[in-house]
């Protein structure tokens, strides 16, 4: 308990809050998520032609079982994901110089959200070479991670491959932001990042496999086959702005622990005093504010014997008053 005080302090909570400001959180988000829906369908439409041809599995059925899609929700996916057999060479070259140029940007948004949040000069493409790296760690994660999903599925929510699945997550994210801040973040600096985002992940899988059927349907019903690309940028969205809440907060519990190596642990009277600070200014907010808006008042005042209207005459003033 005295743990979980010490790091949920108001000093702290702070210091993460203003981490994420610094970064423009919710705009990161949006650029990451923008590049990544951008990288995600091209690149799951040539997945799904490559299954295709070397078996019968389809990646949109396998989608659909997996999130239990059903209604329009799987018809809206199916449509999205849809291939043909039409394309030429041509047509080929052209799709994956596309996927290539669409992942590379969706890599370098990664690695500005490293450069951001850990105060590095920016490499922009100067760092292509480590973003391919970085690309194809991506394409091995997630497809270990598909095959772990369909090895150990035990329903809709997946809580079991959720749970194994979620170091996995750690180890790529701590790998990734070595390779793309150009090793210039040691991974020990990354475990923190690693070890929140090893808990969201675990989390968030679980929440998207019950929330995200729901989700899909709302959004296929009210716009027809693309609504299947807002529900997926709505998703990965949420995603983003946990990945740049965890980079944040794992930032700031890595100087954390550099400062109580340094012996600058606050003692535990402050933290006492920073939460009894904190109550205080919390009862006095909600005092003012119950002062300045003060509730309906009480307006009918029966009395047992009138009509509940408030209007009732005063004993003093009847008409057998003196």
């Amino acid at each position: 308990m005295a743990s979980l005080t010490f790091w949920l302090r108001p000093a702290f909570t702070l210091q993460v809050a203003n981490r994420f400001q610094r970064v423009a959180g919710f705009d990161r988000a949006m650029a990451l998520a923008s590049a990544a829906l951008t990288a995600l369908i091209p690149c799951a439409i040539l997945i799904g032609s490559l299954l295709s041809h070397v078996g019968n599995s389809d990646l949109a059925d396998r989608i659909v079982n997996r999130y239990g899609l059903t209604g329009g929700g799987a018809s809206a996916v199916k449509d999205v994901l849809a291939t043909t057999d039409t394309a030429g060479t041509g047509g080929d070259v052209f799709s994956l110089a596309f996927l290539v140029i669409s992942l590379l940007s969706f890599s370098r948004s990664v690695q500005r959200l490293f450069e951001r949040t850990w105060d590095l000069r920016p490499l922009s493409v100067r760092n292509t070479r480590n973003g391919l790296a970085w690309i194809a760690g991506l394409l091995a994660y997630v497809a270990a991670n598909g095959w772990l999903h369909a090895l150990i599925e035990t329903g809709r929510g997946d809580v079991a491959a959720s749970i194994v699945c979620a170091p996995l997550t750690g180890i790529f994210f701590v790998w990734g932001g070595w390779v793309l801040s150009a090793k210039r973040i040691p991974w020990r600096d990354l475990l923190p990042f690693g070890s929140v985002i090893t808990g969201v992940s675990a989390g968030g899988s679980i929440v998207a496999a019950l929330y995200l059927p729901r989700l899909f349907d709302s959004y296929a019903d009210r716009y027809g086959s693309i609504g299947a690309v807002f529900a997926m940028l709505s998703a990965l969205f949420c995603a983003m702005v946990a990945l740049v809440a965890a980079a944040a907060l794992g930032h700031e519990i890595r100087d954390e622990l550099a400062r109580i190596q340094r012996g600058e642990r606050p003692p535990d009277d402050e933290v006492r005093r920073q939460w009894r600070e904190l109550r205080a200014q919390g009862a006095a907010r909600w005092r003012t504010a119950r002062e300045q808006h003060p509730g309906p008042r009480l307006r009918h005042r029966g009395n047992g014997n009138g009509n509940g209207n408030g209007n009732e005459p005063h004993p003093d003033n009847g008409p057998n008053a003196d």
